[in-house]
């Protein structure tokens, strides 16, 4: 069987782009490379550019027993914020085939194993026509197929449950990129890296990204600033009409937690754009609304990281019978093996010690905790030590943080972390906290405590809160009240490790994931 992979960062990327998702596909191509009878190989695009306009074409980037190859020039940038919703997010013909010109030099393939579509046309899925006996799999690492944000995220401030026929989309990004200025960018850093100056060179390190770093924030500063008066204008323009009729699936609502499969209508008036922006929020609802067909028409498996992120999907018109939840495995299961859950939350002296990994941003929660930590009452904030193990952040982030110091019994700041710093980092932790404010699919900070016994205290947004399944643990998102509420039981002992533990699962080994990958890629187009 031979399985080629895509994604549009590299997962051998210098530059480290792509996050969990390239961590993920280079476990997944090395538990394969055991698997008997299994061929790999991986294509990326987006990112690789030269300064020359030529037609998109594909590179080796390197041989061997899974080869590593990228599609040079799309039509589009990626990530997908970088080209906001440009039309050649759904079309474009050079690109297209480009893409299949690839396929069918190296292939046949048995599987195209989709981990995202960004950086390609979308109508790269219309293919499976030309090759009907290849099976089509997309894995829903994120939600580009609804959101050109990708994690329906409206103007970096809060979750977005309603685009509102796409005008929502016109005003979400604060600063929008230039794709042009991008693609130069990344055509320049191809070319160094062609010339052996790219990422880890002196050059690349102390010239080049310094200086592309100020531009960008120097430009983001301008790009904020027309925003947010353009924004006031839009405000000012729209007007609240009552919506006659049930949307349809392409532009339904997310429901605060729905039924697998149902469908809602809008709770508020949905409002209308002015006259001069309806035509772009118009663009914007056929985005979506074309991804979702493509999907529905030639993907064989749409595999869900999670039963909250399957849930949107089909919330969103992804066809049930398509659609299915596969938990990704982590190399940090086997952590699960080798540690035991703990009898009490509370230390002999009634105090509890919480931890809080990953990134200081707003969305991952970080500022809402910040804030609901420093709102608790004297008596119950002395009784909580806190662990914050995340790069140091921006002004805001950090003075929130300091606030700390002082109302909470203990705070303690390291600056990152790694796979090796966990064990110590996390031993003497008895609670996790993971309070994402968006739709996180399934963050990975989760998985690491979770697999070593560390019960979490979630909200309800994301696939995090599926890890225990203990409503006594999860708490409405962004509601200060009601976190305050989750710690209320936790520190007077009415909440205990035992209801954590009663029905929570298992984290998913490599091994087994593959195992059921596999399954996956065997069964009949």
């Amino acid at each position: 069987m031979r399985v080629l992979f895509y994604n549009w960062a590299d997962h051998r990327d210098p530059e480290q782009r792509g996050g969990g998702v390239s961590v993920y596909q280079r476990n997944i191509i090395k538990g394969l490379s055991k698997v008997d009878g299994v061929e790999t190989a991986f294509l990326s695009s987006g990112l690789a550019h030269t300064l020359l306009r030529r037609k998109p074409h594909v590179i080796t980037l390197e041989r061997g027993e899974s080869p590593r190859y990228a599609l040079v020039n799309s039509g589009l940038v990626a990530p997908s914020h970088a080209d906001f919703a440009g039309v050649a997010q759904l079309e474009h013909a050079e690109t297209e085939a480009a893409f299949a010109e690839f396929v069918e030099r190296t292939g046949p393939w048995d599987v195209i194993h989709f981990n995202n579509l960004e950086g390609l046309p979308a109508n790269v899925l219309s293919l499976k026509k030309r090759w009907p006996g290849t099976r089509f799999v997309l894995s829903l690492h994120n939600y580009y197929p609804f959101c050109p944000q990708v994690n329906l995220w409206f103007a970096e401030r809060e979750t977005c449950t309603d685009f509102h026929g796409g005008a929502s989309c016109t005003r979400c990004l604060p600063a929008q990129p230039e794709p042009r200025s991008i693609r130069a960018a990344y055509a320049i850093a191809w070319s160094l890296s062609r010339w052996r100056l790219g990422p880890g060179t002196g050059f690349y390190e102390r010239f080049f990204r310094p200086v592309m770093g100020a531009a960008w924030r120097g430009l983001r500063r301008v790009l904020r600033a027309r925003h947010m008066r353009r924004n006031a204008a839009l405000e000012t323009a729209l007007v609240t009409v009552a919506e006659p009729a049930a949307l349809s699936p392409a532009s339904a609502n997310v429901p605060p937690i729905a039924a697998a499969g149902t469908h809602h209508a809008p709770a508020e008036p949905r409002p209308q754009p002015p006259a001069a922006a309806a035509p772009l929020a118009a663009a914007f609802a056929r985005r979506r609304a074309r991804m979702v067909a493509l999907i529905n028409a030639h993907c064989d498996s749409v595999l869900a990281v999670s039963d909250r992120v399957r849930q949107i999907a089909l919330t969103y018109g992804v066809h049930t019978s398509r659609l299915s939840t596969l938990y990704i495995g982590s190399a940090e299961a086997g952590e699960w093996h080798y540690s035991q859950p703990r009898p009490a939350f509370l230390r002999a002296d009634g105090t509890i010690r919480l931890a809080y990994l990953g990134y200081m941003r707003r969305d991952k929660g970080y500022h809402f905790l910040m804030r609901a930590l420093a709102s608790l009452p004297e008596t119950l904030a002395k009784r909580v030590h806190l662990t914050v193990a995340a790069k140091s952040g921006d002004a805001e982030a950090m003075a929130l943080l300091n606030a700390l110091r002082g109302h909470l019994g203990a705070v303690q700041h390291k600056n990152g972390y790694t796979h090796d710093t966990l064990p110590t980092l996390l031993a003497d932790v008895d609670l996790g906290v993971v309070p994402p404010v968006w739709e996180d699919n399934l963050p990975q900070v989760a998985i690491e405590m979770h697999a070593r016994h560390i019960p979490l205290i979630t909200s309800d947004r994301g696939g995090a809160q599926e890890l225990g399944r203990c409503n006594d643990l999860v708490f409405r998102a962004d509601d200060s009240d009601s976190f305050r509420h989750v710690l209320e039981r936790i520190l007077d002992g009415s909440t205990l490790p035992a209801q954590y533990w009663a029905n929570a699962m298992a984290p998913v080994g490599l091994p087994e994931h593959i195992e059921a990958l596999v399954k996956i890629y065997r069964e009949t187009p």
